[in-house]
């Protein structure tokens, strides 16, 4: 088991974000975290991420408790969310070397021009994070999350922002680039249709805990057979299966 969440919470004051939540992620998975804006996924990421500690609950990484061994987990892992903002006065080259010297990578110019390659961004590196659209920022930092070829891979709403031709395209790019390393993923999404494109299995968040878990039709049969909040949590899901905001 490469990631294991084990009742995990987190409160702000009296506002509990995540409650009670429990999963597991196995070796090569792409395992999918869906729900609704305010589901409690990206607290959770953050959690997992160590940026922030949970109010109760265990995370372990690699084999390994992640507050125990934070720094050695995190050099195997890497992380991306469109939310997230590099530098706006450096360039793309710039800025993906520095994180290239944070990963100590090996021929980081290689690197580099590979991942730029690959999303189909290389003429954008000389010019200012600043000047860059919303969907070339994505791109960036998909570029920046595969740096160091990491074990484990943590996707917040990596197309946001993403017209739909680039954003179908970026997925085919990391599908291949997972098959071809056999990395393990995190995708949280509030979009069913893209998660069943990219996952092999589906946790479920709605109101800080987990409501189902399981393939896509798995899931699915789940919480439409629920009746213990229909119909509001039927309409929530129906809405997540139509990509709908919330």
């Amino acid at each position: 088991m490469l990631l294991r969440v084990n009742n995990l919470r987190k409160t702000f004051g009296d506002f509990t974000a995540v409650e009670d939540v429990s999963f597991h992620v196995e070796q090569g998975e792409i395992v999918g975290l869906l729900g609704p804006n305010g589901a409690g996924k990206t607290t959770t990421i953050h959690m997992i991420l160590g940026l922030m500690t949970p109010s109760a609950g265990e995370i372990e990484i690699f084999g390994m408790p992640l507050m125990e061994h934070r720094s050695e987990i995190l050099q195997q892992m890497n992380f991306t969310s469109p939310y997230a903002q590099f530098p706006f006065r450096l360039t793309v080259m710039e800025n993906l070397r520095i994180f290239a010297r944070i990963y100590e990578i090996d021929e980081p110019e290689r690197r580099i021009a590979e991942l730029l390659d690959d999303f189909d961004i290389g003429a954008l590196k000389d010019k200012p994070i600043a000047r860059l659209s919303s969907g070339e920022n994505t791109r960036v930092g998909l570029c920046k999350a595969l740096m160091n070829r990491p074990r484990l891979l943590l996707l917040d709403e990596p197309t946001a922002y993403l017209d739909p031709e680039i954003a179908y395209q970026v997925k085919e790019v990391l599908l291949e680039l997972q098959r071809e390393s056999g990395m393990t993923v995190l995708y949280t999404s509030h979009n069913m249709a893209e998660v069943e494109r990219m996952c092999n299995r589906i946790v479920f968040m709605h109101r800080g805990r987990v409501i189902a878990a399981g393939s896509p039709i798995e899931v699915t049969r789940s919480i439409l057979a629920d009746e213990r909040e229909q119909p509001a949590l039927e309409e929530v899901f129906l809405r997540v299966a139509r990509g709908a905001e919330l």
